[in-house]
Formats: C-alpha cells, sequence, structure tokens
C-alpha cells in the first residue's frame, strides 16, 4: 500500500470517527431534547464531567505524538508500514479519548442539559479530534 493511500484511509477514519462522536448527541437531542429532564440536579455535574474527560486526552495526546515522530522517523525505510500500523493503532485510542466530551453530553440530554452547554461539548471533542488529524509534512 502506497504511503498516499493510508494517508486518504487515516483521512476517512477521521471522518468517520468525527461523526461517530457528534452522531449520538445530534440523535439523542433530536429524538430526546424536548422531552421533560430525568433528574435536572445532574446536569452540572455531567457537564462538569464532560470539561474534565478533556484530560483524558493528554496522555493519549503525548502517545500518539511520540507515535508521529516515530512513523516520521521511519519513511523510506523498511520499518515504514509497521510504523504506519502503530501510528493508526494509537490514534484509534486516542479518537476514544477525544470523543468522551460530546458523548458525555449526549447522556445529558436526558438530564436536560442547556444548548449551550451542549454545544461547548460537541466543540471541545472537535477540537480534540482536530488535534489527531495527520499532518501534512508526514506525507
Amino acid at each position: 500500500m502506497t504511503r498516499a493511500q493510508v494517508r486518504r484511509r487515516l483521512a476517512l477514519a477521521w471522518w468517520r470517527q468525527l461523526g461517530l462522536s457528534l452522531a449520538p448527541l445530534f440523535v439523542l437531542n433530536l429524538l430526546f431534547g424536548a422531552d421533560p429532564a430525568f433528574m435536572p440536579v445532574l446536569a452540572m455535574p455531567l457537564f462538569i464531567a464532560g470539561l474534565a474527560s478533556m484530560y483524558v486526552s493528554l496522555p493519549l495526546f503525548n502517545a500518539y505524538k511520540h507515535a508521529l515522530i516515530a512513523t516520521e522517523k521511519a519513511l523510506d525505510s523498511p520499518a515504514e508500514p509497521a510504523a504506519w500500523l502503530a501510528l493508526a493503532a494509537q490514534r484509534r485510542r486516542a479518537f476514544l479519548g477525544a470523543g468522551l466530551p460530546a458523548w458525555i453530553a449526549a447522556l445529558a440530554v436526558f438530564v436536560g442539559l442547556e444548548a449551550l452547554p451542549l454545544v461547548l461539548l460537541a466543540l471541545s471533542s472537535c477540537l480534540l479530534l482536530v488535534l489527531y488529524r495527520i499532518p501534512r509534512q508526514l506525507g
């Protein structure tokens, strides 16, 4: 598989993860956003948990950054395919951490979290996912 094909697959995986991170929030808000809140006292704790879940990405990003550096060093060598695989595996783990704020926001729909905090949590997931795009220099 060529480097361009690998980059294309990784780009498609990024878009897929963006959809998987945000779709539950949009679907649950569409289906249950107008329903009465179930235990509205949990709205603020869930928002705080969503914000705190951003810190889960710190060690994951550090490992991803090291995988990026290792992949860059392995370019044009026999170890390049293994480096791309290791980068993709590390990136999949990091995607889970980046999606946490949006997934917690999806749960917060049931407790009546307002629209602005829901949008903020969704945007934080989007911004975390942007960190995991493959840089142009790696191609």
